[in-house]
């Protein structure tokens, strides 16, 4: 596997159930007084946070996921982390309900909310950079995304062609943009240095990608 620039190698590896690996995280985050615990999940580009979000979503149920790419919506790339604390970690710590409306929404005319149902017991914040140095203070768990660096790029380039109606041209100029940013931001910030838990999604250790995780202590 070969890992993108700065990021060292993690291990030693383990298969582990989804649901217990669900487990280890709250009994990491613990049970915070008046507010859910916030469990970031982060990763490069195209390295699957997505997916391990939605998966820790149903086990963690009441539970509650909030992406990066909607708060940045329209607005930047990385620089969304104020943001982020505004509309989403700040009333979550002082146990408000989240009912935010980024303002490139409506500068831009998109319908609807980032919510957080006040029932959730877990909210997970997932993208890349949601692990950065200036929300750590509002995180209880980082969990840091290993994955190949070719790897990464060529999902992340399928899935902006099947959910964005984009080309192959299209994808990679913009992939090549992203990166571009992408690159010097973890260089500089390495979330992978904070994580509690590592999750490879490249792992030649045999596992269910439904059911297990491969996993690594921070």
């Amino acid at each position: 596997m070969k890992l993108g620039p700065g990021e060292p190698a993690a291990g030693p590896w383990r298969v582990e159930s989804l649901d217990a690996f669900a487990r280890s995280l709250a009994r990491e985050a613990g049970t915070p007084a008046g507010r859910p615990r916030v469990i970031a999940v982060d990763g490069r580009g195209g390295g699957g946070k997505t997916a391990l979000a939605q998966r820790l979503h149903r086990a963690m149920r009441p539970a509650a996921v909030v992406h990066s790419d909607d708060v940045a919506w329209a607005h930047s790339r990385f620089g969304w982390d104020d943001l982020m604390i505004a509309g989403v970690l700040e009333p979550l710590h002082t146990g408000n309900t989240v009912h935010y409306r980024p303002p490139a929404w409506d500068r831009d005319g998109r319908a609807g909310h980032i919510d957080v149902s006040p029932d959730a017991t877990t909210v997970l914040i997932e993208g890349v950079g949601v692990s950065r140095r200036a929300l750590a203070p509002f995180v209880d768990v980082m969990v840091w995304v290993q994955s190949d660096f070719a790897e990464a790029k060529r999902r992340g380039m399928d899935r902006d062609m099947a959910e964005l109606g984009r080309d192959v041209d299209e994808a990679l100029r913009l992939w090549d943009e992203w990166e571009a940013e992408e690159v010097p931001f973890l260089l500089d910030d390495r979330p992978w240095q904070r994580a509690h838990f590592i999750v490879g999604t490249a792992s030649a250790l045999p596992h269910d990608a439904e059911t297990e995780v491969v996993v690594s202590r921070g």
